[in-house]
């Protein structure tokens, strides 16, 4: 990522952490001159993303902190590799470390989970994409931590895309005039998504001017008889407690999109730690 879309969002955190008088623990036993070397090293096998976001929080607390990045985000290690080397003030180190390993455990955890759910459906060519349902704050760095995993992002937001849900097809009155509308408002690059929660409203979702059906919280046996209904006229996307003990069972029913809030809300982060030695 492009540090202008990450940088913020760290600086956001170290002030979390620093609150009102900075770190009283490490100010009052550090002496300020003291340089020291760090070592992130990673306590379960995983995929890395996140590791330049992470260092960046020494450098925002201290510009001449040098940073030596052994592994790149993408990256599978196995158990107790060295990620990063850092070298700076033993102050800045210790103060940066929290935010650091928060941000790179948490972004690497849900490059893991995307991975192996990626590779869980190779063979039936079906796309791993992620929600909007992510952390407050983070969901720029967690929508890009799916893709370093192989997966691929729905909306950003809200401006994205029509996505017509239930609670908008009740207001309008039917599938069909929700879908009127929108074409109504918006410009000629816009998709357009309906969720359905029955074969009936698919049925009726098909003979309108949409791009993709969203099918909800339906059983493995009813996005089956959807796909059939819906292949090669639009794309076809599963949403609704997806996980990976039924994520194979739903791509091998032929849809084509997998829409798995999972990996950002419920994915566990990867363990990884830092060591601080005086230099």
């Amino acid at each position: 990522m492009n540090p202008l879309l990450y940088e913020e969002i760290v600086r956001r955190e170290l002030l979390d952490d620093m609150g009102r008088a900075g770190d009283i623990t490490t100010d009052s036993i550090v002496p300020a001159e003291i340089p020291a070397e760090g070592k992130i090293r990673n306590r379960r096998p995983g995929c890395i993303a996140g590791i330049e976001i992470a260092t960046s929080a020494f450098r925002l607390l201290e510009e001449t902190v040098e940073v030596e990045l052994l592994k790149t985000d993408g990256t599978r290690v196995r158990e107790n590799e060295v990620l990063a080397v850092l070298r700076g003030s033993a102050r800045t180190l210790l103060q940066g470390e929290r935010t650091a390993l928060n941000l790179l455990g948490h972004l690497s955890g849900i490059a893991t989970a995307t991975c192996d759910m990626v590779q869980q459906v190779r063979e039936f060519g079906t796309k791993i994409v992620c929600t909007r349902k992510t952390t407050p704050g983070l969901r720029s760095l967690e929508k890009y931590a799916v893709r370093v995993g192989g997966g691929f992002n729905h909306r950003f937001g809200l401006d994205d895309a029509v996505l017509i849900k239930e609670n908008h097809i009740a207001f309008a009155g039917s599938v069909s005039e929700a879908v009127k509308r929108a074409r109504r408002s918006i410009g000629h690059m816009v998709k357009v998504e309906v969720e359905v929660e029955t074969v009936e409203q698919l049925q009726e979702a098909l003979e309108l001017e949409i791009d993709t059906v969203l099918l909800d919280n339906m059983s493995v046996e009813t996005v089956r008889k959807a796909v059939e209904l819906a292949k090669g006229r639009v794309l076809t996307e599963v949403s609704g407690g997806i996980t990976p003990d039924n994520v194979i069972s739903l791509a091998a029913a032929g849809v084509d999109l997998l829409s798995v809030g999972y990996l950002t809300h419920s994915s566990p982060a990867l363990d990884v730690t830092f060591e601080i030695l005086p230099r």
